[in-house]
C-alpha cells in the first residue's frame, strides 16, 4: 500500500498553482489527474477550508488559499534547508536538484556534462528544466538557474561561470547567395533573424549599436541557430551554442571587427535566492560544471 504524506499533497498543490491547472500539474509530476485532484481535496477536507475556486477554464486561489500557500512554501523551504544541513553533516550531497536554463545552454552545455555529474554524485536527483524567459525560482521550485547577461533582480545571489562571446553568423549557402556584408549598414539589406519575445536581444552590440528589424523571428536561441544552419539569414548567437558549427564550417562569422567585447550580454551566471542557503548539492553541481563548460 502506498503511503501518501502531507508533504506529498502540499507538493502537488503547489504544482497545480504554479502550472495553472490540474492537468498541467499531472503532466509535470507524471501523475494521473485523478490523483492530483484527490490530493487537493484531501488537503481541503483536512483543513476544512476551500483553497481553490475551480471553473471549467481556470483555477484561482481563495484568500485563505493564498495565505496557506505562502506559509506552506516557507515551511517546505525550511524543511528542505534542514534536510540539506543534515546531508552536509554527512558529507554527501543528495536530494533533488532542479536546474533551469534556456534551451540552447541546456542542450549544448549542461546535457553533455550530466552523465559525469550523475556518476560523481549518484545521490543527487537532477531535474533539468528549460525556460526561454526569466522565471521566478520560488514559484517554479527551482534551486538554481543559469542566466546569460546582466541581472536585474537584487534578491538573487549570482556566481559568474564565465563569458561567452557573441558572433554574427550565417551559413555558407546563405552568404554565397546573398553576399557577405562588409559593413554594419549593409546588414539592413539582408535577412536578419531575431528574437520574437525578447526585443532587447535584437540590439546588437556593435561599435555603432544596431537595433535590427528582423525579417524572421523565433522565441528560442536554438530555433534561431537551426534557422541559420538552414540558410535562412544572419543572426547574433553566443559562442557556447555555435562553437562546433564554426569549427566544422557549418556557420561563418562576419563583421568580427565591429563587435564590442566584452559586453553585458556575454556573462554566464548561476543564480539562486538570497534567502536560500547554498546547499551542498548546488555547490557540488556548480563546482562540477564550471571548469567543464565550453563557453
Amino acid at each position: 500500500m502506498t503511503i501518501i504524506s502531507r508533504t506529498d499533497d502540499l507538493e502537488i498543490l503547489l504544482a497545480v498553482i504554479d502550472s495553472g491547472g490540474f492537468s498541467a500539474a499531472a503532466r509535470q509530476l507524471d501523475l494521473q489527474v485523478a490523483r492530483v485532484s484527490r490530493a487537493v481535496t484531501r488537503l481541503e477536507n483536512e483543513l476544512d477550508c476551500t483553497l481553490l475556486n475551480r471553473t471549467t477554464r481556470r483555477i484561482e486561489l481563495t484568500e485563505e488559499g493564498r495565505l496557506f500557500i505562502e506559509a506552506a512554501r516557507a515551511g517546505l523551504d525550511r524543511l528542505a534547508e534542514a534536510e540539506d544541513l543534515l546531508r552536509t553533516l554527512k558529507g554527501t550531497p543528495s536530494g533533488r536538484l532542479r536546474v533551469d536554463a534556456a534551451t540552447p545552454f541546456l542542450l549544448h552545455q549542461l546535457v553533455p556534462l550530466t552523465g559525469g555529474f550523475r556518476a560523481s554524485y549518484p545521490e543527487v536527483q537532477l531535474e533539468l528544466m528549460t525556460s526561454e524567459s526569466i522565471i521566478d525560482l520560488i514559484e517554479r521550485r527551482t534551486d538554481v538557474a543559469i542566466r546569460i547577461g546582466e541581472l536585474s533582480d537584487s534578491n538573487l545571489h549570482a556566481r559568474v561561470l564565465g563569458r561567452s562571446p557573441l558572433h554574427i553568423v550565417a551559413s555558407p549557402d546563405y552568404l554565397k547567395s546573398a553576399g557577405i556584408p562588409a559593413t554594419p549598414a549593409e546588414l539592413q539589406s539582408h535577412d536578419l533573424i531575431g528574437f520574437a519575445e525578447t526585443p532587447s536581444l535584437n540590439r546588437w552590440p556593435l561599435a555603432e549599436p544596431l537595433e535590427i528589424q528582423p525579417s524572421l523571428c523565433a522565441s528560442s536561441g536554438e530555433t534561431i541557430r537551426q534557422l541559420c544552419l538552414a540558410g535562412q539569414g544572419i543572426a547574433l548567437l553566443s559562442r557556447f551554442m555555435i562553437a562546433e558549427d564554426l569549427a566544422q564550417g557549418r556557420l561563418i562569422t562576419i563583421l568580427e571587427h565591429e563587435m564590442v567585447s566584452p559586453n553585458r550580454r556575454e556573462r554566464v551566471q548561476a543564480v539562486y535566492y538570497r534567502n536560500t542557503a547554498l546547499s551542498s548539492r548546488i555547490s557540488a553541481y556548480l563546482d562540477y560544471i564550471e571548469p567543464r563548460l565550453t563557453l
